[in-house]
């Protein structure tokens, strides 16, 4: 195995920084060395290699943390750090311990980080692509309060509960794309293929194709001459309509589509009054301000008309106003959603009437997933068989009639 140079920057007991070069297989021994010597690492760094030495990153692979693996890593830090462990010595095992090497790599810089001075949250804070601002601003909470083990409970638990809404929408979409993508690849099969091989016969026969024969006829004679083209059409398409989807203002139209979209926009709908209501409702009994908890609020609800909305509730609450006045002058937000956290206001138990919504719209999500999955099986099955079933007898029909006239 080769073995790496790492330059360091320590201080000494006496608080001295010193600089220097220790050969080692990883950044964790060459610090795990250092402070056996009773040395404080400061800077670790390891010097540039040959090219080979190199990883190959390709981009959008490898490059994202799951966000289950942030709220599995969430729960294990709060369980260490409930039963006395140190911040430090709970990240070296959660380093250590962790399957994701990207995970691994950024759990021990935080480590560092925490070693060189930083808090927690300042440490989080160098790493928005694993921990977002809700995650940092909810840690941040939890270290000025004194209760960041509980802080961490709770961000597991929301984190699960977004992964298991995510995979709730997705076991919704997958049959139905699934069942498309079979029919889209079937039907050019039998266009590119099984079609020309009909067309001629046909021609040896003579004659006048029926309508339908020949109307399949000149599409397959498209799809035969242009594939290609029509396949750098369909992938200039895709990346066209991501980069549109990414930009500011397309992502603006995209998402006031989604809510427009019959069925389907009533699930996009409840799903970001769930994201609104949960997140609010886990910032404010984690004591994050109102003002800074809305403002994460909008930039997680993953929609940006309710993020709009949002944002606007913040500026009035700025001049004073209470939450619910100006949430209601909002059509996005559902009459129950208003008057829920109107009483939550009164009462003093904002976040506890915002987790009861949040509880509600789930069961309501859950039950829009059943009614699309079974109504939307039968008719997939129909669409199918029509498109597949409408090329066969299209293709067949002039054999029919040379049947009957040969009766």
């Amino acid at each position: 195995m080769a073995v790496d140079t790492y330059t360091y920057k320590v201080r000494d007991s006496e608080g001295r920084t010193l600089q220097g070069q220790l050969e080692a297989d990883n950044s964790e021994l060459v610090a795990s060395k250092l402070r056996s010597m009773g040395y404080v690492p400061v800077a670790i760094d390891r010097q540039g290699g040959g090219a080979m030495k190199k990883e190959l990153k390709i981009p959008g692979i490898g490059n994202k943390v799951n966000q289950k693996e942030i709220s599995v890593f969430a729960r294990q830090f709060a369980t260490m750090i409930n039963a006395g462990l140190s911040l430090i010595r709970a990240l070296h095992i959660l380093g250590e311990q962790t399957e994701s090497k990207l995970l691994k790599e950024i759990v021990t810089e935080v480590r560092l980080d925490v070693e060189k001075g930083a808090s927690l949250s300042q440490a989080l804070t160098r790493h928005p692509k694993a921990f977002n601002r809700l995650f940092v601003a909810m840690v941040k909470a939890g270290e000025v309060g004194g209760v960041l083990d509980s802080v961490l409970m709770q961000l597991a638990s929301i984190i699960e509960k977004q992964v298991e809404l995510k995979r709730k929408i997705k076991s919704a979409m997958t049959y139905p794309v699934a069942v498309l993508a079979l029919v889209l690849l079937i039907v050019t099969a039998m266009l590119l293929f099984i079609v020309p091989t009909f067309e001629s016969l046909y021609a040896d026969l003579g004659g006048t194709l029926p309508l339908p024969t020949r109307l399949l006829l000149i599409v397959s004679g498209i799809v035969s001459k242009f594939a290609p083209v029509i396949f750098v059409v369909e992938v200039v398409f895709v990346v066209l309509f991501k980069r549109w989807i990414a930009s500011e203002s397309g992502r603006a139209k995209w998402d006031v589509f989604k809510l427009k979209v019959p069925v389907f926009g009533k699930l996009v709908h409840k799903t970001a009054i769930t994201r609104f209501s949960r997140t609010f409702a886990v910032l404010l009994r984690s004591g994050v301000p109102i003002l800074e908890a809305l403002e994460i609020t909008s930039e997680t609800v993953g929609n940006t008309v309710v993020a709009s909305a949002i944002k606007d509730v913040q500026t009035a609450v700025k001049q004073g106003e209470s939450v619910a006045g100006p949430l209601g002058r909002h059509p996005i937000f559902p009459p129950m959603v208003v008057q829920m956290l109107a009483v939550g206001e009164e009462t003093g138990n904002v976040d506890e009437m915002l987790e009861k919504v949040a509880d509600f719209y789930d069961a309501e999500i859950e039950a829009i997933v059943d009614a699309l999955t079974s109504l939307l099986e039968p008719l997939l099955i129909v669409v199918m068989g029509g498109a597949v079933g409408g090329m066969v007898v299209a293709l067949y029909m002039p054999m029919f009639q040379i049947i009957n006239l040969v009766q």
